[in-house]
């Protein structure tokens, strides 16, 4: 089926331009089935809705800045980590975001901790959340410098607005009285309100030295760290797991 240009006008119009690249296969399917035309107006029009699914997620996946693509069906559940298993599962039909829960994974380098992270929040993406994922050292830098141009209240707000913000690797050096005051006030503003995960190499009860202050530290612990489901993870490193190797391997376990 050729597109006359009136109909390509007319869904530009309505903003249903972007089924026309599949629009030809589909007149072409419904003419071979003998599809009634009701049946044939929904097929383009769950077509288009997939496809604008698709571009949202795409957008809020790239807005979440993950710095790899590390999802749930490619986690090895079979690494010689010791964890939870059952919670992190649980975990992830994504009910501790509608509670307002936080999450926080502990254990030393390398145990799986930040794909973990990343995989909660690449599923908090497809089921339409607003996801930041940063660096917690990177976000303190950021909210530092932007005291330079006055621009430290919209990182803020931008922080403290997305339904799950991921800070990966808390706690691998002692904040200053300013850091302080940032990391206990993003606490703050977001505790019961949207949901925060973090990952450390140390235990929460390490946590408190980490502040100029100690008050601020278990106000903003005392919060955290009760609304929080925590998860130690101890054993060999995950990291092998990560490579294209891997991925291979882990494709050709879920085929057998």
């Amino acid at each position: 089926m050729e597109i006359t240009q009136s109909l390509k006008t007319v869904l530009k119009r309505i903003r249903l331009s972007g089924m026309l690249p599949t629009l030809p296969d589909r007149v072409a399917y419904a003419k071979k089935t003998k599809m009634p035309y009701p049946d044939f107006l929904e097929l383009v029009l769950q077509d288009e809705i997939d496809r604008r699914d698709q571009v949202s997620l795409m957008n809020r996946l790239q807005k979440a800045q993950f710095e790899d693509e590390q999802i749930f069906e490619n986690f090895d559940w079979d690494v010689k980590v010791t964890f939870d298993r059952d919670l992190v599962r649980d975990l992830f039909s994504l009910g501790f975001l509608d509670r307002n829960e936080d999450v926080i994974f502990m254990g030393h380098a390398g145990v799986g901790k930040t794909f973990l992270a990343s995989a909660l929040g690449h599923s908090a993406c497809r089921a339409g959340k607003q996801v930041q994922f940063i660096r917690a050292d990177t976000m303190l830098k950021q909210l530092q410098k932007s005291r330079a141009d006055n621009s430290t209240e919209k990182l803020m707000r931008k922080l403290i607005s997305c339904d799950l913000l991921i800070l990966d690797d808390f706690g691998l050096s002692k904040l200053d009285q300013e850091k302080s005051c940032d990391l206990y006030e993003l606490i703050i503003e977001r505790h019961r309100k949207s949901s925060t995960i973090i990952t450390s190499n140390r235990t929460t009860d390490e946590w408190i030295p980490l502040f100029s202050d100690p008050l601020l530290a278990q106000s903003a612990l005392d919060r955290l760290a009760h609304n929080a489901h925590q998860i130690e993870m101890e054993g060999e490193t995950y990291r092998p797991n990560l490579g294209p190797a891997a991925s291979k391997n882990t494709k050709n376990r879920r085929k057998k």
